[in-house]
């Protein structure tokens, strides 16, 4: 019975555990695998025979529900305007000109990709001339179209951090630039689009969850957001991260996740084999989502993600 309380309140009050060592973000980046204790708390109060014991899971099973009963369904709607995805390419890619055809495939309309390496990026601009006539490289994220781009600059994310930072030539800097901005010419109008590769998160044996340089950059992505002009915005990107993390509030606050609204269950993307957490998400403003999925698997560490969105 005490096991089963307890996990009921470590889900209602995820919130209020410390981030010492990055506890309270490791817990909430998979919150919703908790609920898998449930059954094997069940198995033990019948193995007991103990009603109170069952009478106490009513707790985690109501706040797991509370929580993420609403993404177990369909939430997907016909139609759409717009076909945009995301991917990490994975810089350690065997294959990026299958990875490229594979994308092309999807028919989407924007392709964002994260983790684009110097050798890679020919690979990718060839393959996807033919169905993408615009498109843009800022550092090692970019943003293939076929509509027009314009207004195209390198997003400060403050991945280039410390003593040092201000010292280092532009083009140095922008080499190793994650994120970008830009506007796609829409028939209805402008449409902000941010590509996005957040700092990885390590998990260190004297440290714990190391999620510095990914929370110092959800912040400046937060900041930038709030500060874009343009009333339509989509976010598309490698957080490194899931939504439920208390990292991403300046963001959530602004935004909606595409999956959350219009997606079938959760759509885990990472890893690629076998996906326990979305961490590439589709956030956007202004715009409605009507479908939400994932795409199989590349040759990425990654798994796809793909919305179909509305004005």
């Amino acid at each position: 019975m005490a096991a089963a309380l307890l996990l009921g309140l470590l889900m209602l009050l995820h919130a209020r555990i410390t981030d010492h060592a990055g506890l309270g973000s490791l817990v909430e980046s998979f919150l919703p695998w908790f609920g898998l204790f449930v059954p094997v708390l069940l198995a033990g109060a019948l193995w007991r025979r103990s009603a109170s014991a069952v009478a106490a899971l009513l707790l985690p099973v109501t706040v797991w529900l509370s929580l993420f009963g609403g993404l177990l369904g369909d939430r997907s709607q016909p139609g759409g305007d717009f076909v945009v995805v995301g991917h990490n390419v994975d810089a350690g890619n065997p294959d990026p000109a299958g990875t490229a055809r594979d994308l092309a495939a999807s028919g989407a309309d924007l392709l964002a990709l994260e983790e684009i390496t110097p050798q890679a990026r020919g690979v990718y601009e060839r393959a996807l001339a033919t169905a993408y006539p615009y498109h843009t490289v800022q550092g090692t994220v970019g943003l293939w179209s076929r509509l027009p781009l314009s207004g195209t600059r390198p997003v400060d994310i403050e991945t280039d951090y410390g003593p040092l930072a201000a010292t280092r030539p532009a083009a140095a800097r922008l080499a190793y630039n994650r994120a970008l901005r830009t506007t796609v010419t829409t028939d209805q109008g402008p449409l902000a689009v941010y590509v996005v590769h957040l700092g990885s998160v390590r998990v260190l044996p004297r440290g714990g969850f190391w999620t510095e340089s990914r929370d110092r950059g959800a912040k400046a992505l937060a900041k930038a957001v709030a500060a874009e002009p343009d009333q339509r915005v989509v976010v598309l990107g490698d957080l490194n991260g899931t939504m439920d993390d208390r990292a991403f509030a300046g963001l959530t606050a602004r935004l909606r996740s595409a999956q959350e609204a219009a997606g079938d269950g959760f759509g885990f993307s990472w890893p690629a084999e076998f996906p326990v957490a979305r961490i590439d998400q589709i956030l956007v403003r202004g715009v409605r989502p009507e479908r939400s999925w994932v795409l199989p698997p590349t040759g990425s560490d990654h798994r796809p993600v793909a919305a179909s969105i509305s004005w």
